[in-house]
């Protein structure tokens, strides 16, 4: 399914709020705590050229973000950077001064970090995220995981020491019960998700997100025609496009939003012009995405900057992760875990739609830029549906990527 943008809103200015947390200064912000961290290094922004003679585009950039943090998602730069924001908050306001990032590893933090428990509810990489923050800092965590979470998700999250609460149901009800319990014993929620009264820390969970988009720009040598980003809540899509739309102004790239057409929150959102929840039905090999309710924030700002909307299905989700393991000519190898290549799994279908094709303009001049918001999270899975271990795939990224 696609669907252009016909909201009242599209083309209007981000509003105040959104256009802080996603701007050039607070960007320079996430780059700086950034380096900070002891295992930060930029990930690799992979060019596929065979693929784009294939399909006939100029160029497809894609960037890796199986390589962030150590924790092989796009999720270890919010999650985490959010924790660390929040107790940098708390120790100035107990201290009655400004903590700077620099100041994070001293006693008298992590000593206030130690009365402080973040909580959040994740499908699985926002929640290690959150873990790891919370390990960084001194903090407890305790992450809540829905019956759809796999056991090898739940124990990559629990290796940095959170507490982990399962919780029958979907993603959404996670959600609700995690809130529901923090509000109870004084926790704080970080969540990837917003809601009416709950903005600024999944605004700050988006902040985060904002450094690939930096990266990615610096290293490509010239900016994308269209970006072609998957969804859950929204907060990635929301995030590259409203950096990019403040980068870009009225030149911005062409945005589009892709869901999973058994999870598309966003795309009937879009549809009747207003949020929306969607029934939850058969589960969908996106995990990553199978979300039922989009972020509040999220949809005010895709609302304005997102120029079309479209799903892919479960076969086309399945056929990118096998075509970016065996790529096209000499292009590299990429691990991309199911959740992954769904922005490719977008292009191709609109490449394959003479009229969505149109409706986008994509021709023998487009620059496309795609994420790779995840890697192998579920190696066991991941060999199950491509056939070949994610270090098997790995071996043959020796070729294309720059920094």
């Amino acid at each position: 399914m696609f669907l252009v943008n016909s909201h009242s809103d599209y083309r209007q200015a981000l509003d105040p709020r959104d256009a802080e947390i996603l701007g050039l200064d607070a960007a320079n912000a996430v780059e700086r705590h950034l380096s900070f961290r002891e295992n930060h290094a930029e990930t690799p922004l992979v060019t596929l050229p065979a693929l784009a003679a294939e399909i006939g585009v100029a160029s497809i950039h894609i960037k890796d973000e199986g390589h962030r943090l150590g924790l092989g998602s796009f999720k270890a730069l919010g999650g985490a950077y959010a924790v660390i924001r929040l107790v940098l908050d708390e120790a100035s306001h107990r201290l009655g001064r400004t903590i700077d990032i620099s100041e994070l590893h001293s006693s008298t933090v992590r000593e206030i970090a130690g009365t402080m428990t973040v909580a959040c509810a994740t499908d699985g990489n926002h929640g290690r995220s959150v873990a790891q923050g919370a390990q960084l800092v001194g903090a407890r965590a305790a992450i809540f995981v829905h019956s759809g979470v796999s056991d090898e998700r739940v124990a990559a999250i629990a290796r940095f020491g959170a507490e982990m609460i399962r919780v029958d149901g979907t993603y959404d009800d996670s959600v609700r019960q995690a809130a529901r319990i923090a509000e109870e014993r004084g926790w704080t929620i970080v969540s990837d998700t917003s809601w009416p009264g709950y903005e600024r820390i999944p605004g700050l969970v988006m902040q985060g997100y904002t450094a690939l988009v930096r990266e990615a720009l610096r290293a490509m040598p010239q900016p994308p025609t269209h970006v072609f980003i998957q969804a859950g809540v929204g907060g990635i899509a929301a995030a590259v496009a409203g950096h990019m739309a403040i980068a870009f102004g009225d030149q911005r790239p062409t945005f589009i939003v892709v869901d999973p057409a058994r999870a598309a929150c966003l795309f009937e959102t879009a549809r009747a012009g207003h949020l929306v929840t969607v029934a939850h039905g058969a589960p969908t090999v996106m995990a990553m995405l199978e979300c039922y309710e989009p972020s509040l924030v999220a949809w005010r700002i895709l609302s304005r900057v997102a120029d079309a909307f479209m799903t892919v299905d479960e076969d086309d989700a399945i056929a990118v992760m096998k075509r970016l393991a065996d790529p096209t000519g000499n292009d590299p190898a990429i691990v991309a875990g199911e959740s992954g290549g769904v922005g490719l799994a977008g292009l191709l279908g609109a490449i394959g739609d003479p009229a969505i094709r149109q409706a986008l303009s994509l021709d023998g001049h487009s620059r496309i830029f795609l994420v790779n918001t995840e890697g192998a999270t579920d190696p066991g899975k991941y060999e199950e549906i491509v056939g070949l271990s994610p270090s098997a795939v790995a071996t043959q990224h020796t070729t294309g990527a720059s920094r």
